[in-house]
């Protein structure tokens, strides 16, 4: 499945006021809208995802998966800011006819969830079945379902917030210095920044991962090493990875993004905006072994949307559980779905067969 592009034609305006030219939307949609255009499963990603969720979330999503081509019309957005094709500071600057980098505008979680609105309406979308993402892929969807500005039926939550914590805030800001120290951040160039890009992934997964899983999976059996340890070179390996796939400017402004998640701005106090979501089928997922995003924020979200449910999910592999952990997620989100009546009760019941 190839990756499709949307062009806005007017400029976009961000929350703070500043406005993006030749806006670009990167997406990927499978399968075909059924004839009352009530088979939408929109899904929002995580920080450097790609919109190909095929790819990045199989035994969730997939031909014969809970989320599947042939009942369902499926979209994720490739988010504003990010590598793989929307708008970011790698993109050319129609002001200047050279790449934004650093002058790239900030922009929110808001400005992002804004964008996905503009591709829903360019295809014809005025109701979503099912609204799915986990961490900041689920900051977009609380941030999408209180903003109102398109039916929503189901929501999906997992590992995610109402607003970002300070613990996330300083675990941002912390990978955000990495970079900012590799001095080569400062140069206007697709490659800058690459080594504390690097060290930033290495910060970022030991928020997504857990001490019983690295005690487990980098264990060493020659207990007369005293260097070149297996969670060394893990770290390293895993910087490497990111390093060769995304780019400095994209990582150290989508964390300022999701630095500000927080549904209460200029809508009063979070309980009661959670509170004013009305006529829709929230699932909330939290992941007790998640240090990032733990679950009394899946609680708190639960709590005061009217009828939630919440769902614990118990995972070896801290926050990066909700990728994983795809066969209890399809048992889970399959019983959620078919209590309200949606086409997964044909597939949990093969499932069941």
């Amino acid at each position: 499945m190839s990756v499709k592009t949307f062009g806005y034609s007017q400029d976009f305006e961000l929350e703070s006021g500043k406005k993006l030219a030749n806006l670009q939307i990167a997406y990927h949609s499978y399968g075909q809208l059924n004839e009352d255009k009530s088979n939408v499963i929109w899904v929002c990603h995580a920080l450097t995802a790609n919109s190909d969720v095929f790819d990045w979330w199989p035994g969730l999503f997939g031909e014969n998966e809970l989320f599947n081509d042939k009942d369902y019309f499926i979209i994720c957005a490739n988010v504003l800011g990010s590598h793989y094709g929307t708008t970011n500071p790698l993109s050319i600057d129609p002001n200047t006819n050279l790449p934004y980098y650093s002058d790239f505008p900030q922009f929110t979680i808001r400005d992002i969830v804004k964008a996905h609105g503009l591709l829903a309406d360019h295809l014809g979308i005025q109701e979503i079945n099912t609204l799915i993402g986990g961490s900041l892929g689920g900051q977009q969807a609380l941030e999408w379902t209180v903003s109102k500005t398109i039916k929503i039926h189901n929501l999906i939550a997992i590992g995610t917030n109402a607003f970002f914590s300070p613990w996330g805030i300083a675990f941002n800001e912390s990978q955000r210095l990495a970079i900012e120290a590799d001095a080569s951040f400062k140069e206007q160039r697709d490659d800058a920044g690459l080594n504390g890009l690097k060290a930033a992934r290495s910060m970022a997964l030991l928020s997504y991962r857990t001490y019983n899983a690295y005690g487990t999976t980098q264990v060493e059996s020659d207990h007369d090493k005293t260097d070149a340890y297996k969670a060394s070179s893990y770290q390293a390996y895993q910087g490497d990875k990111l390093v060769k796939r995304f780019n400095a400017f994209s990582y150290w402004y989508l964390t300022k993004a999701m630095d500000s998640h927080h549904l209460g701005r200029g809508r009063g106090q979070v309980e009661q905006v959670l509170s004013s979501i009305e006529g829709v089928n929230a699932l909330i997922i939290g992941i007790p072994s998640d240090v990032l995003f733990p679950p009394q924020e899946q609680e708190f979200i639960a709590k005061h949307i009217p009828n939630a449910e919440y769902y614990e999910l118990h995972s070896f592999f801290g926050h990066d559980g909700f990728l994983i952990e795809t066969k209890t997620l399809t048992q889970v989100i399959g019983n959620f779905l078919e209590k309200h009546n949606t086409k997964a009760e044909n597939h949990l019941n093969l499932i069941k067969e």
